[in-house]
């Protein structure tokens, strides 16, 4: 059953259009330099703060520079070095074999497709589309994490739960021009003003009180 409101096509493209430009110089969140470096920040920033994921990798990225490095630790020496990520002995077996097939299928580089990407432990598509976005600047999907999926609901441009099926109908609505920030747009809007617990839509460019009035929400649960 749907949880949300779909807008009209032509109020969804109208209410994308307008967080682009209000947040255009949104970008991704993570410090990398390398593919290799992104993959690892990315497998290590599931449901942990970006605050908590970029204190991490330095350190990591100044000892392990390749897949062959990360391929070659051990995942209990590993995971020590990244104990302050959720979940990270998990994480570091992922990263440990992730690489070990980077190393011996694809010669050290980073898959740039998606189904190669997918066949990596610890790699999902919001992960996949993240480091071809990020590393190699192929746009074929949209990354769907905490806020895009939040504000994906709310804001009326999709009806769905499950990540995937909010990608999909995503990519209905949105132009593919914004697919590369758009999750970016929505993670800076969520913060300043779709917060989590209470959105602050009296604030809001698309809001129930804004000249746009675009989002369905008309304010239920919001604060003044």
């Amino acid at each position: 059953m749907a949880r949300f409101v779909l807008l009209e096509r032509n109020k969804a493209k109208r209410a994308v259009e307008l967080l682009e430009n209000e947040y255009k110089d949104s970008k991704y969140y993570l410090n990398f330099k390398t593919p290799i470096d992104l993959l690892v920040a990315a497998i290590l920033s599931a449901q942990t703060r970006d605050e908590v994921t970029n204190s991490v990798t330095p350190a990591l990225f100044k000892k392990y520079k390749t897949a062959k490095d990360y391929a070659s630790a051990k995942p209990e020496e590993l995971a020590k070095q990244i104990s302050r990520v959720t979940f990270f002995g998990n994480k570091a077996k992922s990263i440990v074999n992730a690489c070990k097939i980077i190393y011996e299928k694809y010669r050290g580089r980073v898959p740039s497709k998606m189904d190669e990407l997918l066949e990596l432990p610890g790699i999902g598509r919001k992960t996949a589309n993240t480091i071809l976005i990020n590393a190699y600047g192929i746009v074929e999907g949209i990354p769907v994490d905490t806020w895009v999926i939040k504000l994906s609901g709310r804001i009326g441009l999709s009806t769905e739960s499950d990540p995937d099926k909010i990608e999909s109908e995503l990519e209905s609505y949105v132009d593919r021009k914004y697919w590369k920030n758009i999750t970016y747009v929505f993670k800076n809007h969520g913060r300043k003003i779709c917060q989590s617990q209470v959105p602050i839509c009296s604030q809001c460019l698309i809001g129930p009180k804004s000249r746009n009035q675009l989002c369905p929400q008309n304010g239920v649960n919001a604060s003044k």
